[in-house]
């Protein structure tokens, strides 16, 4: 797989382009699974590249940067949830007794479930178990990506996983 690249002496143009080339996709699509939003995910992860391409020169093993991406995805994806939250508390603030109107579901009445149960759980339960179950990545992968260890990982997962069960009741249905 293109995982395995080997960057060292490349120069950053050259480097980030092959980058872009093989991970895009996988990096936009872990986005869109923390944001819930195909466009910010863009943005998020067009905005990682951008700063790895300015620091390319900075990075001591340049073989690990698919690894400084998925981190850098996976925390400026924790900030555009951040900044959605404070511009939705802000329109709400400043307009009492409008409420937001959501429109139709695009699935069905089980996505909607998990997902109002995932958007319960935790910011680091909902991120382990996403990248999990959505992304079919291994522990080490996910512990990687977060920065945390492979023990805290499976903790994560396992507390995310009592939760949902606890919050699905009859939805319920365990993926491991």
């Amino acid at each position: 797989m293109a995982e395995h690249l080997s960057l060292v002496g490349a120069d950053a143009d050259i480097a980030v382009e092959q980058l872009y080339a093989a991970h895009w996709r996988q990096l936009v699509r872990l986005s869109a699974l923390l944001v819930h939003d195909q466009a910010a995910a863009e943005d998020v992860v067009q905005d990682a590249f951008v700063a790895m391409h300015g620091k390319w020169s900075r990075l001591r093993d340049p073989d690990k940067a698919l690894a400084y991406l998925r981190q850098a995805v996976v925390n400026r994806s924790r900030s555009a949830l951040r900044h959605r939250a404070v511009v939705e508390r802000h329109v709400r603030a400043s307009a009492p007794g409008e409420g937001t109107v959501d429109g139709p579901s695009v699935g069905g009445a089980r996505r909607d479930a998990v997902r109002d149960a995932l958007r319960q759980l935790s910011e680091r339960q909902r991120e382990v178990l996403v990248l999990q179950h959505y992304l079919d990545w291994s522990e080490a992968q996910i512990a990687d990506a977060l920065g945390i260890s492979r023990g805290a990982t499976k903790a994560h997962a396992h507390r995310g996983r009592a939760a949902l069960r606890e919050l699905l009741g009859d939805w319920w249905e365990d993926p491991s």
